[in-house]
């Protein structure tokens, strides 16, 4: 496979830079094998049956993005320059891994000051990725972090549009739990406590996985054959409730629905052996066509970036004919793409 079989051009106005409020007033295409239907996200509960489970992503975003200034001493005075980093991964209670800007332009042992936040540049890496030591650690640095991040918005919002408070918000589920995402599960960003409510009342049912989404969700895939690509890594869990909870549903007929790519690929990692069960680690599971779904029997989830792992995932569950049809559809049609945009039901033939 070509990474142009993934393709698609995309008008810039389609692109969403905030989401739809309330969350559930959304819109979502059903695409039911050779079937679409425009619906909406509040409509959900019309289209599960009672026993399906929804499968979310309880992860928190972090406010990842830090702005601020490098000072570096020289023959001629203290030297300044303007700094960004991204935080992407903890090493450890004082140590973060991040993408710094302008990286070419820093040093060993740098000092960094993020307002009051304060660091020293441990080392350099690949693609502009350094090591920071914070002068905090633990819940003091956690707490100097969530005082002067900013929430780091995907780059094709972060380029038209500053983060603001209200991002706080918007760019995190109503159910996150366990932080270290610098990144939202966006599928998850459309559902509210009152939509919770309908399906449960419906008798859908749920469960919660762990994925922490990195910033390598948002790296372009550069092998022009597909499978050159080398797939980032995340850190994720799926507990034994909820291995559980998957099982016995799916053994009494129940469909089971991820919530986002990100649960997607998480319950199919620990089902590799052949069956769902407890799982923790770092997976790198890249799903393409032809990969053969374990758990998964759909997916809830938002409209993807063209050329993207993402668009190579919902082809492998869709087929990519079937794809190319659902997303002309949603571009003729005015939904709006990406992670602040609207979603879709995918739920393939058999």
């Amino acid at each position: 496979m070509k990474l142009a079989d993934f393709d698609f051009e995309l008008p810039e106005e389609r692109i969403a830079l905030r989401p739809a409020r309330p969350r559930s007033s959304a819109r979502l295409l059903v695409g039911r094998g050779q079937g679409i239907t425009d619906s909406t996200v509040a409509d959900l509960p019309d289209w599960l049956r009672p026993g399906d489970m929804l499968v979310f992503n309880d992860t928190r975003v972090i406010p990842a993005r830090l702005f601020g200034e490098r000072h570096r001493e020289s023959p001629d005075g203290p030297g300044l320059a303007r700094v960004e980093a991204t935080l992407i991964r903890r090493i450890d209670g004082a140590r973060w891994e991040a993408l710094a800007r302008p990286a070419k332009r820093l040093r060993e042992g740098d000092r960094l000051s993020f307002g009051a936040l304060t660091a020293t540049l441990e080392s350099r890496g690949e693609a502009g990725s350094v090591t920071l030591r914070f002068d905090l650690t633990g819940p003091a640095l956690d707490a100097a972090i969530a005082e002067a991040g900013q929430m780091p918005l995907p780059p094709y919002i972060a380029a038209r549009r500053p983060a603001d408070a209200q991002d706080r918000t918007d760019y995190q589920t109503v159910f996150a739990e366990r932080e270290g995402a610098v990144a939202a599960p966006t599928a998850s960003l459309h559902f509210d406590e009152a939509l919770l409510g309908r399906l449960a009342a419906r008798g859908v049912l749920n469960t919660r996985v762990t994925l922490h989404v990195g910033a390598g969700t948002f790296l372009p895939v550069t092998a022009e054959d597909v499978a050159g690509h080398k797939m980032h890594s995340e850190w994720g869990e799926v507990s034994e409730a909820a291995a559980d909870d998957i099982r016995a549903a799916k053994a009494a007929g129940g469909r089971i629905i991820p919530v986002g790519t990100t649960a997607m690929r998480l319950i199919e990692t620990a089902a590799a052996p052949g069956e769902i069960g407890a799982w923790s680690g770092d997976t790198d599971i890249f799903i393409t066509p032809g990969y053969r779904f374990r758990v998964a029997d759909g997916l809830m989830t938002n409209f993807h970036l063209p050329r993207s792992t993402l668009m190579m995932l919902v082809s492998a569950l869709m087929g990519m004919d079937e794809i190319r049809r659902i997303y002309g559809h949603a571009i003729a049609t005015g939904y709006r793409f990406y992670s602040y945009g609207d979603s879709s039901l995918l739920l393939p033939r058999g």
